[in-house]
């Protein structure tokens, strides 16, 4: 099995390609169509569930990909990829699957991270009924020096040099931790979190109430790329830590991997509302353990991209060449088209499935 054969052009021919494996190895397939919103060219956006082994046992695995838009890629290449490879058939008896592919369809679709509505789909999964949205002060201070106006190398020295004030004030870890955690107030701002839930969200509550209600062990994966050494797998864990079920995610892929693990060498930010939280609180007091596993990219490198994204969502009369040569470096840093990231990503992508698999059979 070659990368390419699993690896995408487009947010359409990664579906197709999805859907054709999931056939092939007998899954039982669920797709839920966008009621909105399409593809650039007019085709249906769904995100499309595949299920393997037996739905009713009491261990379930659940692995998402395109929770960030372009970033779904890759995590379509290893469920495509763990498929393709006879994935299914070597599941024990008593264990299910369930892939969730392409959380985020528009994101997907149309070449940004964020849903239809600029939302920060990692960041939308708060609890809602808890009240107000968590606060994020310090981003308060830097929201408007963080906005580009346009796409030059000066603008993007002036946010650079407001980001060093900040960093010069407060420290690397705070910079770190106000712009990644998420934000509720500023819809044109970057990491929004939104004002309501997205449609995603609601979608993926349904997925595991359907497919899930049986479940009482769940393992988890949410794939995504950027943070980490280039082309390696990078974990965030959101079990406490300390606690049995972290302590199984450090069995699952080892504990020098899971545990004490420093993004970009700094303290991890108080993220708010990931689609890991949310898993947690739709499946209630039953035990679920796994990770947000990254594949490195570009490093601190991607905060430039991520500018880009949110400025390129402003534009409706850019040059369309200048609009496609800008989205083509935006995707590379989200997906590198170096064929090596992604022969390496693959196949560490289809031995970090396997280990959660074997892991949860023995849990």
């Amino acid at each position: 099995m070659q990368y390419y054969e699993c690896y995408s052009a487009s947010y359409t021919s990664a579906r197709g390609k999805f859907l054709a494996a999931a056939e092939e190895s007998k899954g039982a397939l669920r797709s839920f169509v966008h009621p909105d919103k399409t593809t650039p060219d007019g085709q249906p956006l769904a995100i499309d569930v595949a299920r393997f082994g037996d739905p009713k046992a009491a261990r379930q695995a659940l692995f998402v990909s395109g929770t960030h838009g372009q970033e779904g890629f890759s995590g379509s290449a290893v469920q495509i990829g763990w498929m393709r490879a006879g994935g299914p058939s070597r599941l024990p008896k008593d264990l299910g699957v369930v892939l969730v592919h392409g959380l985020n369809p528009y994101g997907f679709a149309h070449f940004t991270r964020t849903t239809e509505n600029n939302v920060d789909l990692n960041r939308n999964f708060i609890d809602r009924s808890a009240g107000a949205a968590p606060a994020n002060p310090r981003y308060e201070t830097l929201h408007e020096d963080l906005k580009i106006r346009d796409w030059t190398d000066e603008e993007n020295a002036r946010v650079d040099r407001a980001m060093a004030a900040f960093t010069e004030a407060h420290g690397r870890d705070a910079l770190f931790d106000t712009l990644a955690r998420g934000q509720y107030r500023h819809p044109d701002g970057l990491i929004f979190g939104g004002s309501d839930r997205e449609w995603s969200n609601a979608t993926l509550e349904t997925i595991i109430q359907e497919m899930l209600s049986d479940a009482e062990k769940v393992a988890f994966i949410d794939w995504h790329t950027g943070i980490g050494d280039y082309g390696k797998p990078f974990f965030l864990c959101f079990n406490d830590a300390g606690g049995q079920l972290f302590a199984r995610a450090c069995d699952w892929w080892g504990k020098e991997n899971v545990d004490g693990v420093r993004p970009h060498g700094m303290e991890r930010p108080n993220y708010t509302g990931l689609v890991f939280q949310g898993v947690q609180r739709f499946l209630g007091n039953r035990q679920m353990c796994g990770a947000v596993i990254e594949f490195g990219t570009r490093g601190l490198g991607m905060r430039r991209v991520l500018r880009l994204d949110q400025w390129l969502r402003r534009q409706s009369d850019l040059e369309p060449d200048a609009r496609a040569t800008l989205q083509a470096d935006m995707m590379d840093a989200f997906c590198p088209f170096d064929g090596q990231w992604r022969k390496d990503t693959l196949e560490s992508g289809l031995k970090l499935t396997d280990q959660a698999i074997e892991g949860l059979a023995a849990w």
